[in-house]
C-alpha cells in the first residue's frame, strides 16, 4: 500500500467528502462539510479541510480550523466548538499522511499546537487531555410513557405537567438564544454570538433544529438546539431563565428530548459533553445516561505541554466570578469578541 496524496479540499470536493463520512463508522455530525461553512461563516475561522486520496479513491478526510486568538495565540482545531472531530482514515498510512500535513500547516502558521476531538479512544501516539465525558443513552420506544423514565424523576415530571408546560420544535433562533446567553451569563462564560445560531441553522436544514420547554402562557423557559446523524439525535447547546427551576423544566426537556429523539426516528440521545465533578454531568448520570471518556489529542508545536485554557484552571476563576457580575448589555456586547479565540 502507497502512501496517499494530502490535497486542500473545496466547494468541488463537497460531494465526495460528505460521501466518505456518511459511511465511515467513526464519522460524526461534526465531520460533514456544512460545518466548514458554519464556522467559517458565522465565526470567521479560516479552513483547513483535508482530503487523503489515492487516485479518484478518498482513504481519509481531516476538518481544521485556524482560530487565532490575542489571549492564547494560533491554533489548528478540529473542531472549535464543536465536541467531536479530528481526522477519519481507511488505514493508518492515510491517518499518518494527514497528521504529519496538519502538523506541517500549523508550522507554516506558526500555531502553538493541532488540537484533535477524538469521540472515545484517540488512534494516535500523542499526548491527550481528557477533561470531558459524553453521555448517551438507548431511548426505550415507550419513552412517552411515564413509566420508561427513572423513578425517581417521575414526580418532578408530573408537577411539570400540572403546571401546564409544553414545548415547541421548530429554528426559533431568537427565543434560543436569550435562553442559552441568560445560561452563559449565570456560568460566567461569554456568549457565542446570535448570528451563529442563524448561520447554523440554515447551513445544517433540517438536521437542526431547537427544542424550547414554555410554560402555560407560551413563555419560553428551557432550551436545547439539536443536531440529527444516523441513529443519533445530539442535544448540544442548551440554554435556561430563572424560571426553569421551580417549573421543573430542565428535567421535562431532557424527557421531551427522548421524545423527540424517537418521533424524529432516532434510537439514541447523545446529551453532549460534560465536565468531570460537574452539576451537569450529575444530571445526566440520575437520567441514566451512560458516560464515555473523551480522548482529544494534540501535536505540539510551538508548545512544551497541553495548555490548560479552560474553565476547570483555577487562574480563570476570578475572569469568571466576574463576567458574572457584569450587566448583560455589556457581556452581550463584549462576549463575541472574545469568545472567537476561546473555540
Amino acid at each position: 500500500m502507497t502512501a496517499p496524496s494530502i490535497v486542500a479540499a473545496g466547494a468541488a470536493d463537497r460531494a465526495d467528502w460528505d460521501a466518505y463520512v456518511d459511511v465511515h463508522p467513526q464519522a460524526t455530525v461534526f465531520h460533514r462539510y456544512a460545518w466548514r461553512e458554519v464556522l467559517q461563516e458565522g465565526l470567521g475561522y479560516e479552513p483547513e479541510y483535508l482530503m487523503a486520496k489515492e487516485g479518484g479513491r478518498v482513504r481519509g478526510v481531516l476538518p481544521l480550523m485556524c482560530v487565532r486568538s490575542r489571549l492564547y495565540g494560533t491554533t489548528l482545531v478540529s473542531l472549535p466548538f464543536c465536541a467531536y472531530g479530528g481526522p477519519l482514515a481507511d488505514d493508518p498510512m492515510a491517518l499518518q499522511a494527514l497528521d504529519e500535513h496538519a502538523q506541517a500547516l500549523a508550522r507554516e502558521r506558526g500555531a502553538k499546537y493541532v488540537e484533535y476531538r477524538f469521540l472515545g479512544e484517540s488512534p494516535l501516539a500523542a499526548p491527550t487531555q481528557d477533561l470531558y465525558q459524553t453521555f448517551t443513552k438507548a431511548v426505550p420506544e415507550n419513552i412517552g410513557e411515564l413509566a420508561a423514565v427513572p423513578q425517581k424523576r417521575r414526580s418532578l415530571l408530573r408537577k411539570a405537567q400540572a403546571l401546564g408546560l409544553g414545548v415547541s420544535v421548530d429554528q426559533d433562533v431568537a427565543s434560543f438564544f436569550e435562553l442559552y446567553a441568560d445560561n452563559a451569563h449565570a456560568h460566567g462564560t461569554p456568549a457565542l454570538p446570535k448570528r451563529f445560531f442563524k448561520v447554523l441553522c440554515q447551513k445544517l436544514g433540517d438536521t437542526a433544529d431547537i427544542l424550547i420547554v414554555r410554560d402555560a402562557q407560551g413563555r419560553p423557559l428551557s432550551g436545547m438546539l439539536n443536531y440529527h446523524f444516523r441513529d443519533r439525535l445530539l442535544a448540544y447547546f442548551a440554554g435556561e431563565n430563572d424560571g426553569a427551576r421551580s417549573t421543573y423544566a430542565n428535567d421535562f426537556k431532557c424527557w421531551q428530548l427522548q421524545v423527540h429523539a424517537r418521533r424524529s426516528g432516532r434510537t439514541v440521545l447523545d446529551y453532549g459533553r460534560s465536565k468531570a465533578g460537574t452539576g451537569s454531568m450529575d444530571f445526566k448520570k440520575l437520567w441514566g445516561f451512560e458516560a464515555t471518556p473523551l480522548s482529544y489529542a494534540f501535536r505540539l508545536v510551538g508548545v512544551p505541554e497541553i495548555p490548560q485554557n479552560n474553565p476547570m484552571n483555577p487562574k480563570y476563576q476570578l475572569a469568571i466570578r466576574t463576567w458574572r457580575k457584569l450587566p448583560r448589555a455589556v457581556v452581550d456586547f463584549v462576549g463575541p469578541r472574545v469568545i472567537h479565540g476561546l473555540g
